[in-house]
């Protein structure tokens, strides 16, 4: 497998960014869903400090992704997908990557707005991108729910498209970001046996 895209598959970076991206996103989905539960005390603010740099992970690493695929390119749709499919991959890529973008960066603002440091990892502080604020945290508050959400909605809805190209229509659209060498088998025409070729001699 190559570092690089190549027009059938992705490369190993690329996968590297999908799939890590993935499983942070799945981490965060469940702390964000289930701390808000937690009884106050260290617990809480640990796992808390723990949503936040996550969230400054994933920021992180969606720009690079970014910059990895301007640099390295995309594969080549897979033979076979009308055009109207493409287009709806292309929007939705977009927006998967927008909002992985607005939902760490709203979640920045809802922080700031509340007057709470913000480390990632206890490493080091960031600074606030606005000052405290009642109506921002407010504000900020409710786009972070609201952009998960529909963050939820759309990686359902690509991993569905994922699933029925790998499993109605039978393309590489979803193996060709798994790890791994896909094999390709040639469909060569069967050589006639001698049974069954014309007998030249009657």
């Amino acid at each position: 497998m190559t570092l690089k895209n190549t027009d059938q598959r992705w490369g190993a970076i690329s996968q590297l960014f999908h799939w890590l991206i993935v499983v942070l996103i799945l981490v965060m989905a469940y702390l964000g869903l289930t701390m808000g539960d937690l009884p106050n005390g260290p617990r809480k603010i640990d796992i808390y400090a723990l949503h936040k740099s996550i969230g400054l992970t994933i920021l992180a690493l969606v720009a690079l992704r970014v910059l990895w695929r301007l640099y390295a390119g995309a594969p080549a749709p897979a033979p076979g997908t009308p055009t109207w499919q493409q287009r709806i991959a292309s929007i939705t890529h977009v927006l998967l990557y927008a909002l992985l973008f607005a939902i760490p960066l709203s979640g920045w603002v809802l922080n700031s707005s509340a007057g709470y440091p913000l480390q990632w990892f206890k490493l080091f502080n960031l600074p606030a991108i606005t000052g405290r604020d009642d109506g921002v945290h407010e504000a900020a508050e409710g786009a972070h729910e609201l952009l998960f959400w529909v963050l939820v909605v759309l990686v359902l809805a690509h991993a569905a498209a994922a699933l029925y190209h790998h499993l109605f229509q039978g393309d590489a659209t979803l193996t060709r970001m798994l790890p791994g060498r896909r094999k390709a088998i040639a469909s060569a025409p069967l050589s006639p046996t001698p049974q069954d070729s014309p007998d030249e001699t009657v």
